[in-house]
């Protein structure tokens, strides 16, 4: 990670045991007003748009029948007083402290530097966060538009009832900023549907400001941890945020500096974070996903006040939907479930499920100036009329070799490999993992994330080598592995490349890995696709390593594989390898494991051939 990110953690540890960094961050501040809610209304900056009565259905093929299933089962599980979690299952959430899943309860009278992220006790901590971003607010607008129902007394009392709950830098939903960051910008989001509504008060209006300058006041005070410590899509977020708060509240004293400073440092992280040819530092589908909508927001916001970020940014935002648009599957819109994924949508505007990626690249695709699919989250951000070049499906092999990611799409069929260097932090040791999608089913799949904090086996699982189809050497895996999220003995170098041989696409790459077993262990592997049939070859080759460690070559199928597809295997000598079906684990949504049949070819010697087809 380099000397400023260690000289940055000593530090900040220290100022955090000392009591130095609990002392920046006061509790019980005196309310002050900055400005009344009718001057608020007044304010120049225009939003997405101007408030609830302003809005028409303009488009009803992007609305949708009012309401949509999906919708009123949102709507009606929360009249229950459950909440759909990481868009994977509802829970019953009585308060804004409790984690769902064990009834732990959060002390909030503690100061947030003295609550930890990860706790054997208390449980994963998003589970707490997952309310507390009010990302569930976005299906209440959608109901109360799609419907006529006027929500806004119970918006608000949710507002009101976590500010009551939630004090001034205390308690968990304090502890990290880009929570805090997400929470102000959905309630800017209802402030301004419900901007002419009677339930928003002068005295609710001037509570939620006076907690949304305190919290901006932690973001901006905190924002080297994301920016040196952490360094992804948390300091997009909340750069963008001091961005968008110092524009939409130009009131508050330091509203001026936040916008400056914030712009600049959202146009140096997404400069840095996205690679030349679109691919994203944190090496997840899902949270390449999480920069699009910031994207979206950060271009639409500033283009409608006559504003406009460095070149870089539009750039970079171009690049990212060519990327995320290769590797998508064409039929479903979903993508390999690749990387770190923890459910994470920041502003659900759409009925699309979760894993669809279709609503949140359209919106981008049309703040760019590019036609785009017909979808509701276009209507939110009043992008309806997109004049633009429709888009062409690339056929032939596509390298993006700065993120380590190539794919080839040919017939009905989606073949995406990850062969990557690392010069930022590694989150899963999967490299040369063989992703194959055929006529919109993901036949060989990535097993996903499961959770962050759990027991050491699923995290060593669902994160290691052995979740992946690649090869492993023993018990090992590619990278060695540290405590949480941390990877030692990084992939330093990887090699990959396409060609085309008369009927043939073939894949070749090479990785250096196993480094803690011996230095100079090298995985090669060739895929080669058959032009127009469901087949590939697979060829791994292990160089340089102990001959008493055999090698794994892993696969993990979907259960319809079974039904429609067969796999063999031989060594260089050509004798037939037994498959072993194993136990394996797939988890297509955070927090949810299911047993999935993993199969495994076995050898001491340093070669397989393996062959996928359609029976």
């Amino acid at each position: 990670m380099g000397p400023r990110y260690v000289r940055f953690r000593l530090t900040y540890e220290l100022r955090r045991r000392t009591g130095l960094l609990k002392a920046k961050f006061p509790t019980r501040p005196p309310a002050k007003s900055y400005t009344s809610l009718h001057d608020w209304k007044q304010l120049p900056p225009r939003f997405f748009f101007e408030s609830r009565e302003s809005l028409r259905i303009d488009s009803p093929s992007a609305i949708g029948q009012l309401p949509d299933a999906s919708l009123q089962e949102q709507f009606s599980e929360y009249q229950k007083g459950n909440l759909l979690f990481f868009s994977a299952k509802y829970y019953p959430v009585a308060d804004w402290l409790t984690n769902p899943t064990n009834q732990y309860r959060y002390d909030a009278t503690k100061h947030w530097t003295e609550i930890p992220d990860f706790s054997p006790t208390a449980g994963d901590i998003k589970y707490v966060w997952e309310k507390s971003r009010f990302v569930f607010l976005y299906s209440l607008i959608r109901y109360d538009f799609q419907t006529g129902k006027d929500l806004a007394e119970t918006v608000f009392e949710e507002i009101e009832s976590w500010i009551a709950a939630n004090p001034v830098n205390c308690g968990p939903n304090w502890r990290c900023s880009q929570e805090i960051s997400l929470r102000v910008l959905n309630w800017t989001f209802a402030l301004n549907y419900y901007k002419n509504s009677p339930s928003l008060t002068e005295e609710r209006f001037q509570s939620i400001m006076h907690t949304i300058y305190w919290q901006l006041l932690h973001v901006e005070a905190n924002i080297n941890f994301s920016r040196i410590a952490v360094r992804n899509n948390h300091a997009i977020t909340e750069t963008l945020t001091l961005y968008l708060v110092g524009l939409f509240y130009p009131f508050f004293p330091e509203s001026k500096r936040w916008k400056i400073r914030g712009k600049q440092w959202f146009e140096e992280e997404i400069a840095y974070q996205i690679y030349e040819d679109g691919t994203f530092l944190q090496f997840s589908m899902n949270y390449h996903r999480v920069v699009i909508q910031l994207l979206t927001w950060a271009i639409r916001l500033s283009e409608i006040n006559n504003e406009r970020f460095s070149n870089a940014v539009y750039e970079r935002a171009l690049k990212s939907v060519a990327f995320l648009r290769a590797c998508q599957d064409e039929k479903t819109g979903w993508l390999p479930n690749y990387g770190n994924n923890d459910g994470a949508l920041f502003f659900p505007l759409t009925t699309a499920p979760y894993r669809d990626y279709r609503p949140q690249l359209a919106a981008l695709e049309a703040a760019l100036g590019i036609e785009s699919e017909d979808v509701e989250d276009k209507f939110w951000y009043d992008l309806k009329s997109v004049n633009g070049q429709p888009k062409t499906t690339v056929i032939e092999p596509q390298s993006f070799s700065k993120g380590g990611y190539y794919t080839l799409r040919d017939a009905d069929t989606l073949t995406f490999i990850r062969c990557g260097a690392y010069k930022d932090r590694p989150f899963q040791a999967d490299n040369l993992h063989l992703d194959i999608w055929v006529n919109g089913e993901n036949i060989l799949r990535d097993a996903g994330s499961y959770l962050y904090n759990t027991d050491e086996k699923w995290v060593n699982y669902f994160a290691g080598t052995a979740s992946h189809n690649t090869l492993m050497l023993g018990s090992y895996n590619q990278m060695q592995k540290g405590s949480r999220f941390v990877w030692y003995d990084w992939v330093k170098d990887a090699k990959g490349m396409w060609k085309v041989e008369n009927e043939k696409f073939i894949f070749e790459g090479k990785i250096r890995a196993f480094t803690q077993v011996s230095k100079n262990i090298y995985h090669r592997r060739r895929v080669t696709k058959i032009k127009s049939e469901n087949k590939w070859l697979i060829e791994d080759w292990l160089e340089n390593a102990p001959n008493e460690l055999p090698i794994h070559q892993i696969w993990h199928p979907s259960e319809s594989f079974f039904e429609h597809f067969s796999i063999q295997a031989i060594t260089q000598n050509g004798s037939e390898l037994t498959v072993a079906v194993t136990e394996g684990w797939h988890s297509g949504v955070y927090g949810v494991k299911e047993p999935a049949r993993r199969l495994v070819f076995t050898t001491l010697e340093r070669y397989i051939r393996a062959a996928i087809q359609k029976k």
